[in-house]
């Protein structure tokens, strides 16, 4: 990657969390591999932010065969009390 692409990603408006919950709503079995190549992290970071999403309740993951389905708990609110206010499933809606 070039300095200036590697400038203009430096950062992002949205967390990684997000960019997890934005992959998995347009194909929610997506692996773990994928999702990491998508977003631009390690995988060890995307089995961390599943975990992480599961645990608070905004994602669920279903084993089908050998892989897992996930299911985005929509009306899941956002944690910032800034956002508080607003659903995962608006979020998500916005940047469909």
């Amino acid at each position: 990657m070039n300095n200036s692409l590697e400038n203009k990603r430096s950062w992002t408006f949205l967390s990684n969390h997000m960019h997890v919950l934005v992959a998995l709503s347009r194909d929610p079995e997506l692996r773990i591999r994928d999702l990491a190549e998508l977003i631009g992290i390690t995988q060890r970071a995307v089995q961390r932010i599943l975990s992480e999403l599961i645990d608070e309740g905004a994602l669920r993951a279903k084993k089908v065969g050998r892989r897992n389905v996930y299911t985005i708990r929509r009306r899941s609110r956002l944690r910032h009390p800034l956002e508080a206010k607003h659903t995962i499933g608006e979020l998500i809606d916005l940047l469909g």
